[in-house]
């Protein structure tokens, strides 16, 4: 097989979560484990950071891979889901890998494969791995795709634990509480090793601290070391100031993502980093200063309030659940702007009618789908949408939605796209 017909391969014949969602998800790390075992446990080869959380973790790994590859450390990066390339999922040193390291490693367990039928998101995390091995990685941020205690990930012994937020996602398969969902994320936590909490909720916060203690796991409150004392948008960049809570000493930086919610996602990363310094990993302030100013650039991360055109402003951001959308809505009254036009898609699965809830009334909207089997038809969010006094237009494309938006928009409005990390997949920029 060739790149392309892999790929097909892998689409067409495993479990995909991101396209059918509750029916691909793998309830126990049994596949993992056997496919780990038959590539001679790669994961054990390197060093690792695992980062879980309803939101940020993608940010929160990007951002820490930056600052790890600019100090001088071969530094692996696997997230999900991607946008475009399939290979965004498995970076080093910001490159994605090879189209045919991910031909020889599929056909390599292809016998695997027609025997215990893993899903698509456990043959990418075992990809992943033995990638990073073979690549001899100094260390590597393994993002959890969902939950934590039963992701496919949670086989590996890392250095650092991050649990970056606890908010209302995918309650179907992680529980139908935020003290549930905590226990779930809380699943990645090892023994005897040190683990950073970013946001704090008083549901989640005892879930974590008991878990911590019944591992003897150091635990740090990321908001309980730093606060922000101030943010300014300039352009595309984002200059947050942020004071030590022990010293009330301020640091400035500049980040290239210029959503206001990173500054809860910078606190996290400062905590990891002052622990990675004390483990002995020589990150120096020159360096974290330059990493955060070029984080995106570095490991090409996008969709997180992605500026794409001026005037009018066209932004795409890949926030879908109920506290994405709440951050999102907050960054849009920070943007002065006239009219606002807002193309949204979403999955089945998700708590539609409390995102819908939160989108401002006065907006424009333009309700489309991803091209895949878990999302909702346009026309059905467009009758639910009315149920909350948002109303617009329905398009069976984002790009259409785009067009049309762009057809209506004047110079000084604002085209925010949200709603599915897969409808921003297929924007076309």
């Amino acid at each position: 097989m060739n790149y392309q017909q892999t790929l097909d391969y892998l689409f067409a014949a495993l479990p995909m979560f991101s396209k059918l969602g509750e029916s691909a998800y793998k309830k126990d790390l049994t596949n993992t484990i056997l496919l780990c075992d038959a590539i001679g446990n790669p994961q054990q080869k390197f060093k690792t950071i695992h980062v879980a959380g309803t939101n940020g973790k993608g940010s929160t790994s990007h951002m820490l891979a930056a600052i790890l590859q600019t100090a001088g450390y071969k530094t692996g990066l696997y997230t999900s889901p991607h946008l475009k390339d399939f290979r965004e999922r498995i970076k080093v040193n910001g490159q994605v890998c090879e189209e045919d390291f991910v031909v020889d490693f599929t056909s390599r367990i292809q016998p695997l494969i027609k025997t215990i039928e893993p899903s698509f998101f456990e043959i990418t995390v075992a990809m992943a791995f033995d990638y990073f091995a073979k690549q001899s990685v100094d260390i590597a941020i393994i993002e959890v795709g969902l939950g934590g205690r039963l992701d496919s990930t949670n086989i590996i012994h890392p250095e650092l634990s991050i649990i970056t937020n606890i908010g209302w996602d995918h309650m179907n398969l992680l529980g139908n509480s935020l003290e549930a969902i905590a226990a779930e994320k809380a699943g990645i936590i090892k023994q005897n090793t040190p683990v950073v909490i970013g946001e704090t909720i008083p549901e989640s916060k005892p879930i974590f601290q008991a878990k911590a203690l019944e591992l003897n796991a150091p635990i740090h409150w990321a908001s309980a070391q730093r606060w922000v004392s101030d943010f300014e948008n300039k352009g595309h960049l984002l200059q947050v100031t942020i004071a030590e809570n022990s010293t009330d000493q301020r640091h400035q930086y500049l980040l290239d993502l210029a959503g206001h919610y990173q500054t809860k996602n910078l606190l996290t990363v400062l905590s990891a980093v002052t622990i990675l310094q004390k483990l002995g990993w020589k990150i120096d302030d020159p360096i974290i200063e330059k990493a955060l100013a070029h984080s995106k650039k570095i490991n090409g991360l996008h969709g997180r309030w992605e500026i794409v055109q001026e005037n009018p402003l066209l932004v795409i951001d890949v926030g879908h659940n109920e506290d994405g959308i709440k951050q999102i809505v907050a960054q849009l009254e920070l943007v002065a702007k006239q009219q606002v036009h807002i193309i949204i898609g979403m999955v089945k699965d998700k708590e539609i009618d409390k995102v819908l809830n939160l989108l401002p009334k006065n907006a424009r909207y333009y309700f489309t789908k991803a091209q895949i089997p878990r999302a909702l038809v346009q026309n059905l969010l467009l009758e639910k949408a009315a149920q909350f006094n948002l109303h617009g237009t329905s398009f069976e494309e984002v790009n259409l939605a785009i067009q049309s938006a762009k057809n209506h928009a004047k110079k000084d409005d604002v085209i925010l796209v949200c709603g599915s990390v897969f409808v921003i997949g297929e924007v076309q920029y």
